[in-house]
């Protein structure tokens, strides 16, 4: 129940904005019907989601819906958006409603007020008994139910006004799409009120201009449709007045109309600072806020609540309320420091990472399977596969290995690893699609590779971005990198026939002239990287030199699991530390060439104990990156990498197409839902916008930069689940035809 576009209102905006990511994100765990809020007769067409209607001025209408509400058996939970302003005409008839319907009821304030009278105060006590859950969005204002209504806590449930991610475009190219080139741009946006003393900043602007005469300040929207009601556009005649008698015409623009969404979002990212000016000290949130931090504007705010939860010294300025000093000094400021500028921008980012649409949407699904009483309700939906940030990270020599955000970090350089990662990923990616575009990629990362070959048959694993090999090749132990070219380069073998011959070729050469080396590698992961490329090479070429090696190092593994085990720890080593499920896949793969059955037993009793320890109640916890896992020590927390979630995946992925146990496809499923969010956070890992994976998951944190191997990590885990669901469909084509063939016999049987 809310307000919804066509009806051009905040929380309107909110509503559609959530349930889209609702949508997108658990279609198949639920459907979603709107019931409009109007105020008096409203002409307009909503989109067919919006199944009921009510004119919050009418009081008989709230029982008439509450009626049609309970004799639906399909209704399982009301939620509504709550605004004082939308039911003050009939506030019994409102409180009637809630307590008349039979499902739970989930209560949003936008608006907390302190210090209500005792009218006030009774009133939200009324909301609060009679509802399940009520939902606030900052912690300031769940501060003042507790303390100024009484409300207990355990029902008082954060979530954050969402925010929309963002590709972050280039600033200048931005400037020059809109004709503001060579201005230094200050905006304001959201729907038009006195209430945003816009004036403070009119009158701030010409000591701002006489610092810094490229300045020009963009008021961005209409006046709100309420205001213009009551008294017309009093309040915009009288800014725009004001900006002519102060002879500012060349330094403020206003854009009155109501934009669409991506147009708002690329004039917030043009935006040099962003002004938040309020009149109002006990505004309990603004979604024009957090849209901005989300934008990463730098921001100089007046101190209300939601502004005060989220910024400080380093994401943001505050100024006091109708203070134009203060705020021509702080802006001032900024312009004059463009490293602090950029440092508030990626730390306000970081900051408002968690308010994502798709966080709320989690944090929302939630509550709703906590409120229906269903333990099962949520399932999440996997994303479109998309190789926008992989390509992004792409020059016409290889894949760079870190990102700054999403923006490439070129002189972080270039590693062996991720090349062999990306080949895999765009490998599996044709294999799947087809798509002759990744040809060029493939080419390009098997080239990297090659590059990457020494005469003695050893690759490097660091280069510069002057394509330079760097003094870090001869600091660091490489038999993991070289482990894992072997296992991209049996890949592209194992393709042949399926991808250009001269690729196959190519890869196989490569193999070729790294045996000699490649038998002096005794790392753990570098043998178990090495078996699965040994495994795919031979495939297709059944080349007896891959199974002699290949053995070699399924033996030494053997011998280090004989050497390490015990009843309560089966495992290869006295510690659990990165890429672990590697370990008995490559073992598997021994069994599968070989044969030998010590190979299939440690592979099916290392990986139960793998994933006894990081399986958990509420999903996958992988090893933290922070704190190995020593025998007989507790685990480590927080560090958790999407490498070993997608690692994870692959590994489980393969048992189950040879032992065809359902526990695996369930625990694929609960692992891909972790970069989806279901973590510990509940925070995505993925981007969907970006098509970038983020860095890890840290105590209080998502680390928001999308380097190569998290971004390549996600990739292979998508790539892994899309070919999974397509074999467990085969396998359930075979079934049924299965059954189908033995019904025929039984009824030519009973004939006979």
């Amino acid at each position: 129940m809310t307000s919804y576009p066509p009806r051009e209102c905040g929380i309107a905006n909110y509503s559609h904005d959530l349930i889209k990511a609702l949508n997108n994100k658990f279609s198949s765990s639920f459907s979603i019907k709107i019931c409009a809020l109007e105020s008096g007769k409203m002409s307009l067409e909503y989109p067919e989601t919006v199944t009921y209607k009510l004119d919050t001025s009418v009081a008989p209408g709230y029982h008439k819906l509450a009626q049609s509400i309970n004799h639906n058996k399909l209704i399982k939970l009301v939620v509504i958006q709550h605004e004082f302003g939308f039911f003050h005409q009939q506030e019994a008839a409102f409180l009637q409603f809630i307590y008349e319907v039979t499902v739970p009821v989930i209560v949003v304030f936008h608006t907390v007020l302190p210090r209500p009278d005792e009218r006030l105060k009774a009133h939200v006590q009324t909301i609060a008994d009679a509802c399940g859950s009520i939902v606030v969005m900052t912690n300031s204002a769940a501060e003042l139910l507790q303390h100024d209504y009484a409300v207990p806590e355990q029902k008082i449930k954060v979530i954050a006004h969402g925010t929309h991610l963002v590709s972050h475009l280039e600033k200048e190219s931005l400037k020059e799409k809109y004709g503001l080139s060579g201005k230094r741009i200050l905006s304001t946006f959201g729907l038009i009120s006195s209430g945003k003393d816009i004036e403070t900043t009119l009158k701030a602007l010409p000591a701002i201009i006489k610092a810094s005469p490229d300045v020009l300040f963009l008021v961005i929207g209409k006046t709100h449709p309420e205001v213009v009601k009551s008294e017309g556009e009093k309040y915009r005649n009288m800014l725009e007045a004001t900006v002519i008698e102060s002879g500012l015409q060349d330094h403020v623009k206003f854009i009155n109309r109501f934009l669409a969404l991506p147009e708002l979002l690329e004039y917030l990212q043009l935006t040099d600072i962003y002004l938040f000016t309020a009149k109002d000290p006990n505004q309990a949130v603004s979604g024009t806020f957090v849209y901005a931090m989300s934008c990463a504007c730098p921001i100089i705010s007046t101190p209300n609540p939601h502004a005060k939860e989220l910024l400080s010294d380093e994401t943001g300025l505050f100024f006091d309320f109708h203070n134009a000093q203060q705020l021509t000094d702080g802006v001032i400021r900024l312009l004059n420091d463009e490293p602090l500028r950029k440092n508030i921008s990626v730390n306000a980012l970081q900051k408002i990472s968690f308010t994502a649409w798709e966080n709320s949407a989690v944090a929302h699904a939630m509550l709703f399977e906590n409120q229906a009483g269903d333990k099962n309700l949520i399932r999440y939906n996997l994303p479109e596969i998309n190789l926008e940030h992989v390509k992004k990270l792409t020059t016409d020599f290889g894949l760079i290995q870190f990102s700054i955000i999403n923006q490439p970090k070129i002189d972080s350089g270039y590693t062996l690893d991720d090349n062999a990662r990306a080949l895999i990923a765009m490998c599996m990616h044709y294999e799947l699609t087809a798509d002759k575009n990744d040809l060029a990629y493939i080419q390009l990362y098997l080239d990297f590779i090659e590059y990457c070959l020494q005469p003695a048959g050893d690759f490097l694993n660091y280069v510069d971005d002057n394509k330079q090999f760097t003094a870090q090749n001869n600091e660091t132990n490489l038999d993991d990198s070289n482990g894992r070219a072997i296992w991209a380069l049996g890949y592209v073998v194992s393709l042949m026939g399926k991808v250009p011959e001269e690729f196959t070729s190519q890869a196989r050469l490569l193999i070729d002239k790294s045996m000699q080396y490649l038998g002096t590698v005794h790392s753990t992961r570098a043998m178990a990287f090495s078996i699965k490329g040994l495994y795919f090479n031979y495939t297709t070429s059944n080349n007896p030199e891959s199974i002699v090696l290949l053995k070699i190092f399924a033996d030494r593994l053997v011998q280090m699991y004989k050497h390490e085990s015990s009843e309560n720890w089966e495992w290869f080593e006295g510690y659990l530390t990165y890429a672990n499920s590697i370990l008995p896949e490559a073992m598997l793969y021994a069994w599968i060439v070989t044969g030998e059955t010590i190979y299939k037993e440690i592979a099916l009793s290392s990986l139960n104990f793998l994933l006894s320890h990081i399986y958990k109640k509420n999903g996958i916890e992988v090893i933290s990156n922070k704190n190995w896992l020593l025998r007989g020590h507790d685990a480590g927390q927080y560090g958790e990498q999407p490498i070993d979630v997608a690692y994870t995946i692959m590994t489980l992925s393969k048992f189950f197409e040879v032992f065809h146990d359902e526990v695996y496809s369930q625990k694929m499923v609960i692992a891909i839902n972790w970069f989806l969010g279901n973590n510990r956070l509940h925070q995505i890992i993925y981007n969907p916008c970006t098509g970038g994976c983020y860095d890890g998951l840290e105590e209080n944190y998502v680390n928001i930069n999308q380097g190569a191997e998290s971004t390549l990590s996600y990739l292979m885990a998508r790539l892994t689940m899309e070919k999974h669901i397509a074999s467990e469909d085969q396998l359930i084509l075979q079934f049924q035809n299965q059954i189908g063939l033995m019904l025929e016999i039984s009824l030519a049987d009973s004939t006979l």
